[in-house]
């Protein structure tokens, strides 16, 4: 059986972030993708100022800057009745922008790849063992691998998880949908928050000819706010619309013997406010850190340890944001009201656009 050093189920942002370090730190990496690249995904596109270190380390920051993509230079809240208020945000090189996740996943995979991981897409994982000797036994539809180490990267439906018995029940009160369509004229270079009666929507330009628009609701109302959508961007009916659900569901915990998880397969956050990118490559730039030590020799416990310290650092201070936005969901007449109070005292939305759109180390 063809033993690796280490496999990643999942080749998104974290799982390629977690091998492109893994593959440069010399370890013999390999990724499983079910799907094949590119492929879009259920997001909203935006890459906050926080992910340029990872990138920048990963040497790819500049490629990324020189794709087809959207500066952010504003953020704009609407409110059920129509009020706005627009935020600033810097405008700087490791600024806030907006990218297809179809572009931005691929160059991350590939520079995977370039670094000397090898890629399996189109890999469907069926069951995962462990071996007498403590590898990992991995069960593909027509292949088998063992690995030392294992690392769930494939999102908030880990079939890593599942097989395991570590996937928690998912909390099915939201469904999200997503499409790009032909940018609206004069729409400029701004997210757009806009609250509804029976959700939200999400808006952010990708490119100069795409807008990504982002649908967040309940299921009895996720059929009005695609009526909506359709009458304000005079959006065909045939428009193809991607869905994605859970948006909500417990964290998994992170580490376990020989096998770690990341980015959404860890912990699923609300997939329009640009946080989630952060977390899925910073998760897989620490679990790649703590792989390297382990096939090193270090002490595998105590790296297991200081991994599930700094995961749950990264999160400190920043999941608020993430329970607004789901609360502006449940109740957006309140989420309304707080856009009011705003135009008044902006200093809250401030902090919170502070929040996504700084820069980490």
């Amino acid at each position: 059986m063809e033993i690796v050093d280490v496999a990643i189920v999942g080749g998104g942002p974290a799982g390629s972030t977690c091998a492109a370090f893994c593959a440069a730190a010399g370890l013999r990496t390999l990724v499983l993708e079910r799907e094949k690249f590119p492929r879009e995904k259920v997001c909203g596109d935006c890459i906050n100022p926080a992910c340029w270190p990872v990138l920048e380390r990963v040497e790819l920051a500049e490629q990324i800057r020189n794709s087809p993509h959207a500066a952010l230079n504003a953020v704009e809240f609407i409110a059920i009745a129509g009020q706005k208020l627009r935020l600033d945000l810097p405008r700087e090189d490791n600024s806030e922008i907006a990218i297809k996740r179809s572009l931005f996943d691929q160059l991350l995979l590939d520079r995977a790849r370039a670094l000397g991981a090898e890629i399996r897409e189109e890999a469907t994982l069926i069951a995962l063992d462990r071996t007498a000797g403590q590898n990992w036994k991995m069960d593909l539809v027509r292949e088998t691998f063992a690995a030392r180490v294992v690392v769930g990267a494939d999102g908030r439906n880990s079939t890593v998880a599942r097989l395991r018995n570590l996937l928690p029940r998912s909390e099915r009160e939201r469904v999200a949908l997503q499409a790009h369509i032909p940018l609206p004229r004069d729409f400029g270079n701004r997210v757009v928050l806009q609250f509804l009666p029976e959700g939200y929507s999400g808006q952010a330009p990708v490119n100069e000819n795409e807008l990504n628009l982002c649908l967040v609701g309940t299921p009895p109302t996720i059929s009005s706010l695609r009526t909506w959508a359709e009458k304000e961007f005079k959006i065909p009916p045939n428009q193809p619309w991607r869905t994605v659900t859970p948006l909500t569901r417990a964290p998994v915990p992170v580490a376990h013997e020989n096998l770690f998880f990341i980015g959404d397969a860890a912990r699923v956050v609300e997939p329009f406010t640009g946080e989630g990118i952060y977390y899925a490559l910073r998760s897989g730039e620490l679990a790649a850190n703590a792989i390297f030590k382990i096939i090193r020799g270090e002490d595998r416990q105590l790296t297991m340890r200081e991994f599930v310290r700094a995961h749950a650092a990264m999160y400190r201070g920043r999941l608020w944001i993430n329970r607004l936005a789901r609360a502006a969901v449940l109740s957006p007449q309140i989420a309304s009201l707080f856009v009011h109070a705003a135009r008044i005292q902006p200093a809250i939305l401030r902090l919170l656009t502070a929040k996504i759109a700084r820069r980490t180390k």
